[in-house]
């Protein structure tokens, strides 16, 4: 029932593109076929020389040689965790977002069978794990990065799970999934309710520079 909820309201969807000269990447958010899907998540390996240890959505920059963004998140997906591009179902895309170092981001939305069999690539990646869309549904956030953003400022959350810390870009775009796909009451523009703990990041760095609760 899920499933037919984000299908449909993708569907009915015009998502958001960034004008401008930007650098191109492309990722997949991939959602299991069950009643609870899981979101497939991985984290980058330690060894790497920027953003080591981050979790992030299967994906990566646009070759020259790539078609289009949609080939991108489908190439890149089985190069970094092995998923066979013709056992995933593209079913949409959300709004494109701008990551602090200026890299234009597609977020494509596929459906893969539950039992669909993944491998790191140990050249890039440390894990691959999967979260129930329940559980960000259930904002079961841990704390919320406010990060500026010219003279506002933005509140990201951030999720524990296990030993995964979910934040950043990734954070962003399934707030979009929550919203755009479930009409979810979550918003990046307004502060959340009381109870929640804020966190405040220097915009060039996205570091945490102190803390409210």
């Amino acid at each position: 029932m899920k499933l037919k909820q984000l299908e449909q309201a993708l569907s009915q969807f015009t998502p958001l593109n960034i004008k401008g000269a930007h650098p191109e990447a492309s990722v997949l958010i991939a959602l299991t076929n069950q009643p609870d899907p899981e979101i497939i998540l991985t984290r980058r390996a330690s060894h790497l020389s920027s953003h080591s240890g981050q979790v992030a959505f299967p994906g990566g920059m646009k070759d020259h040689s790539d078609p289009n963004l949609k080939f991108t998140a489908l190439r890149e997906s089985w190069e970094e965790v092995a998923m066979p591009q013709d056992e995933v179902r593209i079913i949409g895309r959300l709004n494109q977002v701008v990551s602090h170092m200026g890299v234009r981001v597609t977020p494509w939305v596929g459906i893969v069978e539950p039992d669909i069999e993944l491998t790191a690539n140990e050249d890039e990646l440390d894990a691959i794990f999967r979260v129930p869309l329940s559980f960000f549904l259930a904002d079961e956030r841990h704390h919320t990065d406010v990060i500026p953003v010219g003279d506002r400022a933005i509140y990201v959350p951030c999720y524990h799970f296990g030993e995964f810390v979910i934040w950043g870009l990734s954070a962003m775009m399934l707030v979009d999934l929550l919203k755009t796909g479930f009409q979810a009451d979550i918003s990046l523009q307004h502060k959340p309710e009381a109870g929640s703990p804020l966190r405040y990041l220097e915009p060039s760095k996205h570091r945490r520079v102190s803390e409210t609760s």
